[in-house]
């Protein structure tokens, strides 16, 4: 493809995500010194469960922060707007303390607006909301906002807003759980991450180039799972291809069927499951499969398994990582729509927006 067709098509999106490390440094600068952040932290209570809402990358985005606070030791875990809108007693019981977090890049989406509603109204619950507008229907349904006006994107798909909001959120984790290291090791993440995209990006682009998939798989354990489910998402928002996600070390329990020289398989792999996930990727390379790996480190076993590898060599324990592994899903999936000869910038069928027609 053309460069001029590149510039053409996809721009805004490519520069939104190579725009991360300054966004990332910018939102956790201003997060840090806002009158909202300490209204958050007053809302934290001992004991209390952290449940966080939000619906498609917003959801994974959930996912991902509840797994940084447990690490944190403050209990949490995700549920999906609309589970939560029509299933609520599976979420919320009698006799529990609970601190909802709704996420969502406009501040507009429906579902997350009504489930803010709801827990607000019906429930009695002091509901905080994490976005990156400012004066949309979500801040008045809920008792606090968290805003990352920086982290807002022209395109259709969420990159920086993603990533930015996961980083704030595990910001406020660090900061009521008191972890300043954890908080240090996140203000220091822009500057680790920044240098990667000078040279790993071209050559995914050209790898992209070079090789035709029919399916796509997202593997990954622990931390990471929320991360894989959202480059899942990027492959097949932006390139209009069909992708799916699974916990690592499931894929043997049936998935693995699929495994051979038309899937490109991609493993998130984090450090602590790293040694258990390398024995599943040179199975799958084994199977036939082609094979991507994206870890802190990857050692001579995983490179001699994998058709593509990036090592991100950050200085940082595992649980600050997320963020800098949703980049490179989110290129590829850029990079193959462009292939394609789409334009990731404005997927079919998508809007920037989930907004419903109200129901009387």
């Amino acid at each position: 493809m053309k460069s001029t067709e590149i510039t053409k098509h996809g721009q805004h999106t490519l520069s939104e995500i190579f725009s991360q490390p300054q966004c990332w440094n910018a939102c956790l600068a201003q997060l840090a010194a806002s009158a909202e952040l300490r209204a958050a932290i007053q809302l934290a209570r001992p004991g209390a469960e952290w449940i966080f809402v939000g619906c498609g990358t917003s959801y994974y985005l959930a996912q991902a922060a509840a797994s940084s606070f447990n690490y944190l030791k403050l209990p949490a875990r995700a549920v999906p707007a609309s589970d939560l809108l029509m299933y609520p007693a599976l979420t919320l019981h009698a006799g529990r303390d609970y601190i909802p977090v709704v996420i969502s890049r406009s501040g507009r989406t429906s579902e997350t607006v009504r489930a803010a509603q709801m827990l607000e109204k019906d429930h009695n619950l002091r509901t905080m909301a994490i976005t990156c507008a400012d004066g949309q229907p979500l801040e008045p349904a809920c008792s606090v906002t968290l805003k990352l006006l920086d982290a807002d994107e022209q395109s259709t798909v969420m990159t920086r807003s993603f990533t930015s909001m996961l980083l704030g959120l595990q910001y406020l984790a660090a900061t009521v759980s008191g972890n300043d290291a954890y908080r240090r090791a996140l203000i220091d993440l822009p500057q680790q991450v920044e240098p990667l995209l000078k040279n790993v990006p071209q050559r995914l682009r050209l790898f992209v180039e070079s090789r035709s998939f029919s399916d796509f798989v997202f593997l990954a354990q622990g931390p990471l799972f929320g991360i894989a489910s959202e480059c899942m998402l990027k492959v097949t928002e932006s390139s209009c291809t069909y992708a799916q996600v699974f916990h690592s070390l499931e894929f043997r329990h049936g998935p693995k069927s699929i495994a051979g020289p038309e899937t490109l398989i991609t493993f998130l792999m984090s450090g602590t499951s790293y040694d258990a996930e390398v024995e599943l990727l040179e199975e799958m390379k084994a199977l036939g499969a082609a094979t991507m790996v994206i870890a802190n480190r990857v050692e001579s076993r995983a490179q001699r398994a994998s058709d593509f590898a990036i090592e991100l060599g950050l200085q940082s324990p595992e649980y600050v990582h997320p963020a800098a592994f949703t980049i490179w899903g989110q290129l590829y999936g850029v990079y193959y729509g462009l292939e394609k000869g789409l334009n990731p910038d404005s997927p079919k069928n998508l809007t920037r927006v989930v907004e419903l027609a109200d129901v009387r």
